[in-house]
């Protein structure tokens, strides 16, 4: 299991960001803490694998946090956390090497694909008996491949963002496959492919329609924390 810290000040999002972890199987949540000092102290004494670090908060900011953490050589990977989208931060993000930058609010399925390319990473490194061109290639290659395997086949992030937007629109309403279809401007038969993934991976609950009077339909409602 991997041994996750999370840096979050608001307790709702560190509350979610906790559940989020504990449903991917192979995370532990160690700790949580609310600033950046904290985390540090923290830090100093005990080992993680993963921190998800927010960027916004008292006393000491989330890059100011990464910052001291690549100062102190702690070797610990890193998940941004942020509620705005702006190019400047996803830039210091990327050059303090974070593994992936999450804005504010995301979904469990993109947390999932976050914690999923960690690993990834992490596991690809392991391969690797000692380093040269020819084994960075494999392992960056590699890692691309994993990557592409989060999702199932026919499944794209960007479409499956939008079906989800549009179940939060109408979290409290069950949803047939063709009412969903008609508001995101897909077929029938594509709507269904995504929601069958999405129930696979717990985001939306589907459950079998007797009571139309005719052919029996499937309907679809955001999964509720």
């Amino acid at each position: 299991m991997y041994k996750v810290l999370i840096v979050e000040d608001d307790p709702m999002v560190a509350m979610i960001n906790e559940q989020f972890v504990s449903r991917h199987k192979d995370f532990v949540v160690a700790h949580k803490c609310n600033d950046g000092k904290s985390a540090l102290e923290y830090l100093d004494e005990n080992e993680v694998d993963l921190i998800i670090l927010d960027v916004f908060m008292p006393y000491m900011d989330g890059f100011e946090t990464l910052r001291q953490i690549r100062k102190k050589q702690i070797s610990v990977d890193v998940i941004m956390v942020t509620a705005a989208n702006e190019r400047e931060q996803l830039k210091e993000g990327l050059h303090l090497g974070v593994v992936d930058y999450l804005v504010k609010p995301f979904t469990f399925e993109r947390f999932k694909v976050a914690l999923d390319k960690f690993i990834a990473q992490v596991e690809a490194l392991k391969d690797l008996d000692k380093v040269n061109q020819k084994n960075i290639d494999f392992l960056i290659d590699k890692s691309r491949k994993r990557a592409n395997e989060l999702y199932p086949k026919g499944v794209q992030e960007k479409t499956l963002q939008t079906i989800i937007e549009h179940l939060k629109e109408n979290k409290n309403k069950w949803l047939t496959g063709d009412e969903i279809a008609e508001k995101v401007g897909l077929t029938g038969v594509t709507v269904r492919r995504y929601m069958t993934h999405l129930s696979e991976v717990g985001i939306v609950i589907a459950d079998m329609n007797y009571g139309t009077g005719g052919r029996p339909c499937m309907l679809y409602k955001l999964w509720e924390k």
